[in-house]
């Protein structure tokens, strides 16, 4: 029933809360179509908080649903899917706010064919398609770049202009095929496998333009998935733009937010590696300067030292120390050549006085008979016998005319007696 109101009997607050809670409250449960524009979960809460905004209008009411409900979608709910939802709206009089309490959720329209892509994508991720261990790595200058495109399209004179802009020398293969459509898939798969082939081909492009989630719905093809996977070329993916996301982005090696992005990624920028180049070749320039100058101090500080500023001043120094040593050696070498001297002409003096030589130098003589015998006494000759006799100087050849003997000395045979 209508409130009767006037301005002198107004209604309170809390009574229009109170029959607004009840009007939405008699609405009862209710399908309602729109848009998550967003999603708050938060910790500790088994209540999920979004935000369903209509399609068309400016309008969007808060929804609430259990965390059950909400963990249990396949696929996950993302923002911007477009849902079916069944709940019943609620007024709280308390905030004089508006929400509808969510039972079901269903995907529909374009949020069902999100659905669907992201069913695929789990599969194919389970079967390890997607893995980044099997990304390969590109190419540093390619010697032909395979491309995949749409004839005379826009992303064609993107990749080849931009390509050359920046290496001038690339050569490409181009692979016409529709980017659209229901050949799409077909068309895009047997032009990859033909690039593919060719040995002179080291990475291949497959670049679109923009488009739709429709338009680009070839591109997560399970078929033109598994060709990419099954490829020895690596792969660069170029469709759309950055917000654009076909599974064909996630199994190529290389993904490239846009056809120009992919020139830039396939090719390097040749102004951009002379640069390097000179860098380079300035810090090596620099570094052989610096070791060249360190090695040329060192050099200058080892020839300013005395030995090599001056090499004849350590035998200078010691020519003195020389010519003393050898006048000590001629002394030492005098001095027992001296000594060695006095004593042989001692040992000769001594020889000398022990020779029988000495003894006929000082008048005797010694007496041979004519054998050669030494004659000991007189007895020992006849009258009449040669005699050689001996002398310091020569021999005198004689005849024995006479024989003497000396008297016996009587004192010395009284004196043998005594003994």
């Amino acid at each position: 029933m209508a409130l009767e109101t006037s301005l002198e009997s107004p209604a309170p607050v809390r009574q229009i809360a109170n029959a607004i809670a009840g009007w939405v409250d008699r609405l009862g449960p209710v399908w309602v179509e729109g848009q998550i524009a967003q999603i708050s979960r938060r910790p500790g809460m088994q209540t999920v908080f979004m935000t369903l905004r209509d399609t068309v209008a400016d309008i969007s009411v808060p929804v609430t649903c259990s965390r059950t409900l909400f963990d249990g979608l396949n696929p996950p709910l993302v923002e911007g899917a477009s849902v079916v939802v069944h709940g019943k709206p609620s007024y709280y009089a308390n905030r004089g706010s508006l929400s509808l309490q969510v039972r079901d959720i269903r995907m529909v329209g374009l949020g069902e064919l999100l659905a669907r892509l992201e069913r695929r994508r789990q599969l194919l991720a389970a079967e390890g398609l997607f893995a980044v261990d099997l990304k390969r790595r590109l190419p540093f200058l390619p010697g032909a770049v395979g491309l995949v495109t749409a004839p005379n399209s826009a992303a064609e004179r993107d990749v080849l202009e931009n390509a050359r802009r920046r290496w001038p020398a690339v050569h490409f293969e181009v692979a016409y095929a529709a980017m659209q459509g229901s050949r799409s898939a077909e068309e895009v798969i047997g032009a990859l496998q033909r690039l593919d082939k060719n040995p002179d081909v080291e990475v291949i492009v497959i670049a679109r333009g923009g488009g739709s989630v429709e338009d680009l719905l070839p591109f997560s093809d399970e078929a033109l998935i598994r060709a990419v996977h099954a490829a020895t070329t690596p792969v660069v993916s170029a469709i759309g733009h950055e917000p654009d996301s076909p599974l064909l982005d996630l199994v190529a090696d290389v993904r490239a937010s846009t056809p120009t992005d992919a020139a830039k990624l396939v090719v390097p920028d040749v102004a951009e590696e002379l640069r390097l180049v000179a860098t380079a070749r300035e810090r090596l320039r620099g570094t052989l300067s610096q070791w060249l100058q360190r090695e040329q101090n060192l050099l200058d500080a080892m020839r300013s030292r005395p030995a090599l500023a001056d090499p004849t001043s350590l035998v200078t120094s010691r020519l003195d120390e020389v010519a003393q040593l050898r006048e000590r050696s001629r002394r030492s070498l005098r001095h027992q050549l001296d000594r060695a001297g006095d004593d042989i002409a001692h040992q000769r003096a001594r020889a000398r006085a022990l020779s029988p030589l000495e003894t006929l130098r000082r008048g005797y003589a010694v007496v041979q008979d004519a054998e050669g015998q030494v004659l000991a006494g007189v007895t020992a000759v006849a009258p009449g016998s040669p005699l050689s006799i001996r002398l310091a100087d020569g021999r005198i050849h004689a005849t024995t005319d006479e024989i003497e003997t000396d008297p016996v000395d009587t004192s010395e045979e009284g004196h043998d007696g005594q003994e």
